[in-house]
């Protein structure tokens, strides 16, 4: 039975919570990962929406052995097999996770959030979900654990079905490029001020953005210092606003 069937009533319940005069205001949750003794344990976490691949990223990710959770949405997927094959090579390094069909916000009224349509209803949202989960399962990888919505904001409602359907929603502590639109030297110094149990966003999928060089000398800073880098699945997360609940 797929997804959607299996939680059409997750829907009914919906509708009325987005009916006129049941409007929600949008939240954009945090995650940690639990603190530990010693140098401290950092979770980077690298979105893959569209386009291509970050070669500088991924190389550097290799070279340095720093494991990573990658959110990847089936637009990726389609055209970007020589990376993926790369991450299935380094099964130790790269945790894959879900980030959607079509990279749509997982908000289940209409509107716009930083120019990107949202999804619009709850089934939009559910199919949002359910098609980036079967885009990975082509791929062989096992299924995914977490998702993380275009542009990292959602709908209350919304939350309340993808947690529903077995997944975590993935915040973050540290917005490491500032949707890969910061420079390199803004970049790097956010991520290097990066402390035990910080969760960081950036992006691997904008190899013409200056923001990449930033990502690989802010990491290189944090293993410099010491830092442990660890995948979600491989720490325990703590969200906000019912997101790992």
């Amino acid at each position: 039975m797929r997804l959607f069937q299996k939680y059409f009533c997750a829907v009914a319940m919906s509708l009325w919570a987005v009916s006129p005069g049941n409007a929600q205001s949008l939240v954009a949750p945090t995650l940690h990962i639990k603190a530990e003794e010693g140098s401290g344990r950092v979770a980077l976490t690298l979105d893959a929406c569209g386009g291509r691949t970050d070669t500088r990223i991924l190389s550097a990710l290799v070279e340095n052995k720093i494991p990573a959770t990658i959110f990847v949405t089936g637009i990726w997927l389609k055209h970007n097999a020589a990376a993926v094959a790369i991450m299935r090579a380094h099964p130790e390094l790269f945790e894959l996770e879900n980030h959607g069909g079509r990279h749509v916000p997982a908000v289940d009224t209409p509107q716009k959030i930083y120019g990107i349509r949202s999804a619009g209803s709850p089934e939009a949202v559910l199919a949002e979900v359910e098609s980036g989960a079967a885009a990975l399962a082509v791929t062989g990888e096992p299924a995914p654990k977490w998702f993380r919505g275009a542009t990292a904001e959602y709908s209350p409602s919304a939350i309340a079905m993808i947690r529903k359907l077995g997944f975590k929603i993935a915040g973050f502590s540290i917005n490491g490029d500032g949707g890969s639109l910061l420079g390199a030297k803004e970049t790097a110094r956010r991520i290097a001020a990066a402390k035990d149990g910080d969760v960081i966003i950036a992006h691997i999928n904008q190899p013409t953005h200056t923001a990449g060089e930033g990502v690989v000398q802010g990491l290189r800073a944090l293993k410099a210092k010491g830092l442990t880098f660890v995948r979600l699945d491989d720490a325990d997360g703590v969200g906000d606003e019912g997101t790992t609940d």
